[in-house]
Parts: C-alpha cells; structure tokens; sequence
C-alpha cells in the first residue's frame, strides 16, 4: 500500500524468510574500487576541493604507473611537528584503484545524500559518503603529526600517533572492565539467586555428584539439581549458562542473606569454565590454583567478567606503547598510517600470477574470486567485506587453501571461539595440518580432533603425557572415597606435583604438534598464549574483525607481516558496556590521549577510514535470503551490490523441503505487522517498584511490551500450526526485559530460539520474528537508532520512525514491500 504517516504508532515489526546453506553459488559483479581523500575541513567547498585534487593525482598516478609499475608519492605541506588535526576519512594515493574514479565519487557521494539532521546533534551532515558521515557523527580520531618519523616515499602526511593510542587503549580497557565488574558485583549482590537465575547469570540448587581429570589435566566438577528442590524429572531449570562461560561455583548463600560480594564468594569456591550443559546437569573445568576449594552441601554457579580476556589486551597494548620508532615494522607502518600499502595490480582476473589459479572450489562466484586474488596480491592488508550470507567464511576456506599451497604458513583468528570453530568445521574435509588452540571446553565436540588437548593424547608426540594423566585419573578417584581432610590434603599436594610434571611434558608436546601445523587456528586473545610465543606465521588471517576490539586484534597482530580482515562494518561492532558510564578513561600521568577514540571503533573502521576502499575487496551474491528482503538493506547500505542467488531468492516458507501448508503465512517474504494506537504501550524496568532501588538501577534500560509479546506468541503458533518446525523459528528483540515475556515460547514450542538482536548476528533460521518492543508518544528508539542494528534484523514503526532517516525510509519500503496487516486486539486478548 502506499506509503503514509500515522501520528502515533507503537513499534511492532514481524519479519520472516526461508534461509538456504551457502552453496551452488553464481557468479557476481566484482565492485569497482575508487580513490577519494578527506581532509581537516568539513565545509563541502574544502570537500570538493579536496576531491578534484585526488582525482588530478589519480590521472597523474596512472599515467606513471603504467611504466614504472609504481606511482610517486604526492606530500602536502608538512605541519610542525606538534601539530594535530582531526582525519575523519583518509584514502590511499595509489594509481591501480583509480579507474573510473571521478564517477566513482560522485556515486559513492551520492549514496548517503541529505541525510536525516535526526541522525546528528547538529543537523549538519552535507550530504556526506557515508563513512564520512558515519566518522563525524561518531567519533573523530585526533592524528599527529608524525615529522620526526623516517618514512618511505609513498609515506602518508598523517600518522596516528603509536604510543598514544596504547595509552588510549589502555585507558578505555579499563573503563570497561571496571564495568563488568561492577555490573557483575552489583547483580550478585542485590539480586536473590533465584533472580539470577532467571535472567540468566545463574544456575542455583546444585550438588557436586562426581569429579575427574578433563582435558588438559584439569578437574572437572560434575554438577547436578539437588534432588531435594529439583523437579521430578530431575532436569534443570531455565538458565541462560552456556557451554564456555567463565563461573564461580560457590557455596549457595540464603535466600535471605544480606549483600553478597564476589571476593567473599571466592573465598569458599572456585572460578572455573563450562565444559558441558545437559538437561540434567553442569560440568566445569576448575582453574588450577583453586581446584582444592572444599565445596560440599549444596552450591551455586554465578557467571563472571571474562578478565583474562582483558589481561591479553592488557599486555599487548603495553608492549605496544613501550616499543621505539626503529622496532615498526613495515607492517606496523601501514596500519597506523606511517606509509600507504603497497600497490597491487589493476586488474587481477587477467594478471599472469593471479589470473590463473587452480581453484579448489569451482563454487566460487567472481567477487569471491576477485577477494582472494586480492588478498592473495596484497602485500601488507586487504580487508574482504562480506555483507549478510554472502559466503564470507566459504571465501576463506578457499583463501587458507590458496595460502598453503603456496608454502605459507597460517594464523587463523576470531573474536569468539564459534567464530574459530566454524572454519576448523569446515577446513576438516581438506586434509590439512591444522592444530586448533583454546579451552577444550570452549570448543565445539566436532573439533576437538584437532585441539591442542586432544592431540596431546592422541597423537604419537603426546605418548609422553599419558602416564602422567592416568596416575593424575587414580589420584582424582580416590578424593572422592577420603574423608580425612588430611589426607585429602595430601593427595591434593601429590595432584599439584604430577600437574607440574604433566605440564612440562605437555610444553615439550606442544611445541612439537605446532611446529608440524600448516594452520593454526586461535581466538584473538587465545593468540596470546605461551604456545605461540616465538612463532612465526606468514600471513594472519581475522574472521569478523569488525565484531573485534582493536586491541584484541593486537594480540596475534604485534609480530604480523600480513593480514587479512573479513568482517562487515555495516553490522554491530563489538558491545561496549562502559559507553554511557559516568567513570571517563583516565591515561596515566604524562602519556597522550587521542581524543574521540572508542572501543567501538573497530581494526576494520580504522583501516577503512585511513586508506579508503582500494585495501577492500565486497562480495556481492548473498545466498541467505528472498531477494525482497535483500532489497532495502543492499540499497540503503550495501550500494545496490547486493544480488539474491537463484536458490532464494524467489524462496518462501511454503517451499521449505518438508510438509508446510500455504497460507498467508508462509506464501509472504515480509510481514509487517503495524501496531497503531496506543494499546502497546512500552513498560521500562525502571518503573517496576517489585524490584529494589539498587537492581532496577542495573536494569533501568530494559524495556519489555506485554501486548506486543502476546502479539509475537500468536504469530508463532499460527507459523507452527501450517507446519514450520520450532527448531526452523527464531524470536529476537533488542531488550532483555522483553525476552523474559517471551520465555514461555520455549516451555510450548521446544526448539524455538529466542535471543537478542545483537546475539543473533549471524546466525540463520527459516523464519526470523522481531519484536522492537518500542511504543512511546514521545517517539524514543533508544539504541533503535543505530543502523547497524536495524541491519540484522531490520524493522520499524512510527515510533521508531521518528529516530533517524535510516529507520524512516525502512518504515516506507515496509508501507509499499510487505504484507502490512493490522492486528485484532481483542483476538490478541482472547
């Protein structure tokens, strides 16, 4: 219908599509590249100005290129050398991604005109590209100066600042520890454990039924429901504990007792990770230097800050800061800016060296192509933007198996250990040396072959550890028949003693298993490890590096000579949660901060903004979803690039391979469900006076919508009822509170997945239901107004509408795309 404005509409959006594996891929247009430079000023007269330099240069560049094979270095005035001034998009001066550049520009420019004045304090946005716009809005990073540094002759005039943005770095880390730590204190503090539990930071009414020797010589607490207050088929409740997280298991304090605080928790228990969660029961691997503590009766497990993380960083941000200007290396340069990358050839389809390769798999479409040959050219950085199901993880597997056959050895990293395991899955059917390090209870059971742990056993270099492990299995099996507390002490002494001599064979092992790896593959942090120390790899490769903290990235990038990043920037970056903390970051005294930087500013961001597209390779055929749901996304971010494989994208519901009836339902790609009037009225946590002052302070930004909910539960059993299997449903929405009404979905539809927006990024499912919960007639969208966010699950309302231009524009495609429907209030009730 057509599009139209209703004065006060509440937000209530549904959206479903069938999903479709990545496979039987079809070739795609490989984006063009373009060259445009920003600088200090932001008036558009400079802009332009700036502009047609770059383009003059670019001709000149070319012109050069062509015989000497490299273009010249073009310097601005240099500035003294304390200057400062605030780069807010930056693009390399290389003359083999200059083609086409003046209609390039005037494209990407056109892109982002006349943004909303919403989306900005100041209504000024100059009909910027959008990465301009994004860089203004946001955030603007303060560069130096750097005179004094020796540079190239295709060196940069603007350099970050090194030891600064250590110093920042540091700085912001800190902030945000100490914000999970206090939000984590003050939960298990004043919240019940039954509370806790709830919401998902708890399991409670525990007992420890066994204990044994897991992997990497660690003990394993068994733990299950008290029998005393479990249900009858002896299962745990709901919980939101998962298999990795990092817990204390504790002795379980009175309902009634007073505030609790984490350090007099850890005096009586233990930290520990998740090996495993069943229905029945919890297993966690203790940390060494507690695995004596004496828990008996009934426990608890309370899920904690992941300070080792934050340690990682830490470390490598120091070493970072105290290394001199004569220790950066070329790689280094590049990355902060003290020189331009090196050039690549123009057109790689037809180069001598690239043009030819023998590919492993003849799926490929040609952006996935184009993206290897350039990361395969690229002698420093290239970074592969891989845009919602466009096969981003497939082209890396092809990528690694290109790197290998070429004698290169490989560091495969990610932010997350999901992330990491998903390329182990699927690098497994190649036959290739890969070692996966990490946590064996961090890991996926169908890659634990590869781990490091389970090597140590198997294999014919960890023959050297097994005594030790079975004398460790007898000694762990008889604390459990001791109930002399001496003697339990003394066979805790005798564990501590063949964990040393376990752990010295184990190194000699290691060493051994990795130095025979063609890829090894880590968690950013995990790189971190004493393993890895002295290693060298040719080439770093980091899967969604836009989902990563620069200073996580650092870890396994401070000894790099080449890296690749894939990642989409137009998704979520990582969650920060000391962003509206009232504690700024401090540096220490006598050290620089760089204004305006951010831990949401990502490697990929930085990179982007600094050297311009030409260090970026698109892929552009998506193989996720109906070409209408495709659509908005592609054109509003994506520069129209975006292309719906044949498989999907005419694929519904009702053509999934099983029995699903068609009805209304299922024979629609987009439904928008418009929740008018003002019988969805938001409820904030805030306002719940059951809960006491100090917990509705932790959740005071939590919104839920009763209604909406009700509205979210009839859909789905209408999708059940024609025959859409629960486990094929997803249930998302922005706002924890609103995932409470939702609970019960799960109790009658099992198999049914309910999570956050940002938690599903990623992820597929045959139909997505996204409840946004906001209706307020003062029109607030909250953390709505991030686009990127909209961009995983996107949807809208009036409400909502109001908020930015990115939302508006989806609230009219919705108008005139989906299938709007108005909903029966009373049949909603009933």
């Amino acid at each position: 219908m057509p599009s139209q404005s209703r004065a006060s509409r509440p937000a209530g959006t549904l959206r479903r599509w069938a999903s479709q594996p990545e496979h039987q891929q079809s070739a795609a247009a490989t984006p063009a590249a373009s060259l445009h430079s920003f600088r200090r000023q932001t008036t558009q007269e400079r802009l332009d100005e700036v502009l047609e330099t770059a383009r003059e240069r670019a001709d000149t560049m070319s012109s050069r290129a062509a015989s000497t094979g490299r273009g010249p270095s073009y310097r601005h005035p240099d500035l003294s050398p304390d200057e400062t001034t605030s780069i807010v998009h930056r693009q390399s001066q290389r003359s083999y991604q200059s083609t086409q550049t003046k209609s390039d520009l005037r494209n990407e420019r056109a892109t982002a005109q006349a943004p909303d004045p919403t989306d900005r304090e100041d209504g000024d946005t100059g009909g910027k590209h959008w990465l301009k716009e994004y860089l203004d809005g946001i955030w603007t990073i303060e560069l130096e100066n750097k005179g004094s540094v020796a540079r190239d002759h295709l060196a940069l005039d603007r350099a970050i600042d090194i030891p600064a943005f250590a110093s920042t770095q540091l700085a912001l880390l800190d902030a945000e520890l100490q914000s999970e730590l206090q939000e984590t204190s003050g939960l298990i503090a004043n919240a019940s454990p039954a509370w806790l539990q709830r919401s998902g930071f708890a399991i409670t009414n525990l007992v420890i039924s066994s204990q044994r020797t897991g992997l990497g010589g660690r003990t394993v607490l068994e733990l299950n429901p008290d029998s005393a207050t479990s249900s009858a088929d002896g299962e745990l409740p709901e919980h939101g504990i998962r298999t990795g997280d990092i817990v204390l298991v504790s002795e379980q304090p009175a309902g009634s007792a007073k505030k609790r605080e984490v350090k007099d928790l850890e005096k009586k228990g233990a930290r520990g990770v998740v090996v495993k969660v069943k229905k029945d029961g919890v297993a966690v691997a203790l940390d060494e230097e507690k695995e004596d503590a004496s828990l008996v009766g009934r426990v608890w497990l309370v899920k904690l800050a992941d300070d080792v993380t934050y340690r990682r960083m830490n470390q490598t941000m120091e070493r970072l800061q105290k290394m001199g200007e004569s220790e950066y290396t070329s790689f280094m340069r590049v990355l902060f800016g003290l020189s331009t990358p090196s050039p690549v050839p123009q057109s790689l389809s037809s180069d001598t060296e690239y043009g030819s390769i023998d590919w492993i798999d003849s799926s490929l479409n040609e952006s996935q192509k184009e993206a290897i040959r350039f990361a395969l050219a690229s002698r420093e950085l290239a970074l592969i933007h891989g845009p919602p199901g466009t096969g981003k993880t497939h082209t890396l597997i092809e990528l690694i198996l290109q790197l290998a056959k070429r004698g290169m050895r490989i560091l495969v990293c990610g932010p997350s250990n999901i992330s990491v395991d998903n390329i182990v899955e699927r690098l497994s059917p190649h036959k290739l040396p890969i070692l996966r390090l990490g946590h064996p209870a961090r890991l996926l059971p169908s890659v634990l072959n590869h781990s490091l742990d389970v090597l140590t056993q198997t294999s014919e270099a960890g023959m050297i550890v097994k005594d030790v492990r079975s004398e460790m299995d007898a000694k762990q099996a008889s604390i459990k028949k001791t109930k002399s507390g001496r003697e339990r002490k003394i066979i805790y002494a005798d564990l501590k003693e063949l964990r040393k001599e376990y752990r010295e064979r184990e190194r000699r092992c290691t060493s051994t298993l990795i130095g025979g790896s063609k890829v090894v593959l880590a968690t950013l942090h995990g790189a971190g490890g004493f393993q890895l120390k002295n290693e060298v790899f040719d080439v770093i490769i980091i899967d969604e590096a836009s989902q990563a903290l620069e200073a996580q990235c650092w870890v396994p990038l401070l000894a790099a000579k080449k890296a690749v990043c894939a990642g989409d920037h137009l998704q979520l970056p990582p969650t920060i949660k000391s962003t509206n903390s009232k504690t700024k970051p401090k540096v220490k005294e006598g050290e620089r901060m760089i204004k305006g930087l951010s831990l949401e500013i990502t490697l990929f961001d930085r990179l982007l903004a600094l050297h311009g597209p030409s260090i970026k390779r698109m892929l552009t055929t998506q193989y996720r979803m109906h070409e209408k749901i495709m659509r908005f996304p592609s054109d509003e971010l994506y520069e129209a690039k975006l292309v719906a494989a044949d498989a999907v994208k005419a694929r519904l519901l009702k053509d999934l391979p099983y029995d699903v009836r068609d009805r209304e339902d299922t024979n629609e790609p987009v439904i928008f469900i418009d929740t008018q009037g003002g019988d969805y009225p938001e409820k904030n946590e805030e306002d719940d006076t059951s809960k006491k002052g100090s917990l509705r302070s932790f959740l005071g930004d939590s919104k839920s919508n009763e209604m909406e909910a009700a509205l979210v539960r009839d859909h789905v059993r209408r999708l059940v009822d024609a025959g859409v299997k629960p486990e094929g449903i997803a249930v998302v929405t922005p706002y924890n509170a609103q995932l409470g009404l939702l609970a019960p979905l799960k109790e009658g539809f099992p198999g049914i997945e309910l999570g956050s927006v940002d938690g599903f990024q990623g992820r597929e499912k045959e139909a997505v239901i996204v409840s946004l919960v906001r209706s307020n007639p003062d029109g607030e969208v909250g953390f709505l107004g991030e686009k990127r966010r909209l961009n995983v699950v996107i949807g809208d309302s009036d409400t909502v509408k109001k908020g930015s231009k990115f939302l508006n524009n989806w609230m009219s495609w919705l108008e005139d795309n989906a299938d709007l429907r108005y909903p029966d209030l009373a049949s909603i009730k009933a």
